[in-house]
C-alpha cells in the first residue's frame, strides 16, 4: 500500500488525525481576510467583463505572420479602444473590440486589412449586441439563486437545517473568492466564466456533503454516550474523510490544469480558457471550504444546542473525575491501537484529532479499578 494509502487508513480508523475544529478561528480568520480582499478588489478594481456581456465586435482572420501583441497594438490604433487577441490553432487571430457598432466595425476591419497586409474579404467580422450578454447574466443570476434554494432545501431535509446554513455559507464563500480573484487579476469575464462559476457549486457542495454524511452517520447516539463531544465528532470526520478529499479535488484539477496551461496558454482554446479559469480557482476554494469553514461552522452551531452544551459538560465533568482519582490515561491512540475512554479535560483536542473508529474495542487502564462493564 502506498504512503498515502497508509495515511488514509490511519485516519479513517482515527489513529492519527489533525485537530481542524480546534484551530477553527484561524480559518475563519483566513477566510475573512481572503473574502475582504476579494470584495475591495472587486470594489476598486470591478470585473472585465467580455465583449459578450459589453457588446462589440470580433474580429477573425486567416493564417497570418501578425504577432498577436502586433495586432493588438493595430485594433487599438484602428478602434481607439483596448482590444483582446488570441492566436487559434489555424495560425490565425481572434481579435475582440467592445463597445464598437456597425460603421466603427467596418472602419476597424479595413484599417486591419491594410495593417497586417490580408483581404478585407479574407477577415471575418461578427457583431455582438450588449443586450444579449445582459439575458445571459439574468438567466445566470436567476439560475444561481434557484440552486442555492434547493441545495437548502435538500440538506435541511437530508440532514439539518445548521448543515444546510453551513453549506450555503461555504457556496456564497467560493463564489467570492472567485470572483474577487478574477477582479484582482483582470481575467476577462465571459459566457464561459459564467458557465464554470455554476460549475464549480456541484463540486464544492459534494466535498461538503461527504463530510457531512460521515459527521451524521458518526453522531447518531451521540447524546447517550460520554466519551466524545460534538466538535471531537466532527473533527473526527472530517480527518476520516481528509484523503478521500484531497484525492477527489486532485483529481479534478489535473484536467482542468491541462485545460487552463495547455489549452488556454498555448493553443488559446478560447471559452475552454475561460471556464478553465474559474473552475480551477473554484474547486481550490471548494475543498478549502468543505474542510475548514463547512464543517466547523456546524460544530460551532450544534455546540450552542443546549443538549450539546449538555453532553460537553457531562464529558468534561467525566474527565475530571477520573483526573481527580489518578487516571493518567489519555483519550487517543494507545500502542496496541485501542482507546481509552477517559481523558482529563485538557485531551478535548486530542479526543477529535487521534480517537479510534466507532466499533474499536475499549479498553480501561485506570489504576486500581475493578473490571467490568463501564457506564
Amino acid at each position: 500500500m502506498s504512503k498515502l494509502g497508509n495515511l488514509g487508513a490511519k485516519l479513517y480508523r482515527g489513529e492519527v488525525g489533525y485537530d481542524f475544529i480546534g484551530k477553527r478561528k484561524i480559518w475563519y480568520g483566513v477566510s475573512i481576510l481572503i473574502t475582504i480582499t476579494a470584495i475591495v478588489g472587486l470594489a476598486v478594481r470591478g470585473l472585465n467583463m467580455g465583449i459578450e456581456f459589453e457588446g462589440g465586435a470580433i474580429f477573425t482572420t486567416p493564417k497570418t505572420s501578425v504577432s498577436a501583441q502586433k495586432a493588438e497594438e493595430y485594433a487599438a490604433d484602428a478602434s481607439g479602444h483596448p482590444a483582446v487577441v488570441q492566436e487559434l490553432g489555424s495560425g490565425g487571430l481572434r481579435i475582440q473590440v467592445a463597445g464598437v457598432d456597425t460603421a466603427k466595425s467596418d472602419q476597424i476591419k479595413a484599417e486591419l486589412s491594410k495593417d497586417m497586409d490580408i483581404k478585407a474579404d479574407d477577415i471575418n467580422a461578427d457583431l455582438v449586441g450588449p443586450s444579449w450578454g445582459a439575458s445571459i447574466a439574468n438567466k445566470a443570476w436567476q439560475g444561481l439563486a434557484i440552486f442555492m434554494v434547493l441545495v437548502v432545501i435538500y440538506l435541511a431535509i437530508a440532514f439539518e437545517w445548521r448543515m444546510a446554513l453551513a453549506a450555503l455559507v461555504a457556496l456564497i464563500h467560493d463564489i467570492t473568492i472567485t470572483v474577487g480573484i478574477y477582479a484582482l487579476v483582470g481575467f476577462e469575464v465571459t459566457q464561459g466564466t459564467v458557465i464554470g462559476l455554476l460549475t464549480i457549486l456541484g463540486y464544492s457542495l459534494y466535498d461538503t456533503v461527504v463530510v457531512f454524511d460521515s459527521l451524521k452517520e458518526q453522531t447518531k447516539g451521540l447524546e447517550k454516550q460520554t466519551r466524545w463531544t460534538y466538535s471531537e465528532v466532527a473533527n473526527r470526520s472530517i480527518n476520516s474523510t481528509l484523503v478521500r478529499s484531497i484525492n477527489t479535488t486532485v483529481v479534478a484539477l489535473l484536467p482542468v490544469a491541462g485545460l487552463l496551461f495547455i489549452g488556454g496558454g498555448f493553443l488559446g482554446a478560447g471559452m475552454l480558457n475561460d471556464i478553465s479559469l474559474s473552475l480551477f480557482v473554484g474547486l481550490a476554494a471548494g475543498a478549502y471550504s468543505s474542510i475548514f469553514i463547512a464543517t466547523p461552522l456546524v460544530a460551532d452551531l450544534k455546540e450552542r444546542d443546549p443538549k450539546m452544551k449538555t453532553l460537553k459538560k457531562r464529558v468534561l465533568a467525566k474527565r475530571g473525575a477520573a483526573a481527580a482519582k489518578g487516571d493518567t490515561a489519555v483519550v487517543g491512540h494507545q500502542a496496541d491501537g485501542t482507546v481509552d475512554t477517559d481523558a482529563e479535560p485538557q485531551d478535548a483536542a486530542a479526543a477529535g484529532a487521534g480517537s479510534g473508529p466507532r466499533n474499536q474495542p475499549v479498553r480501561n487502564r485506570g489504576r486500581g479499578r475493578p473490571s467490568g462493564k463501564r457506564r
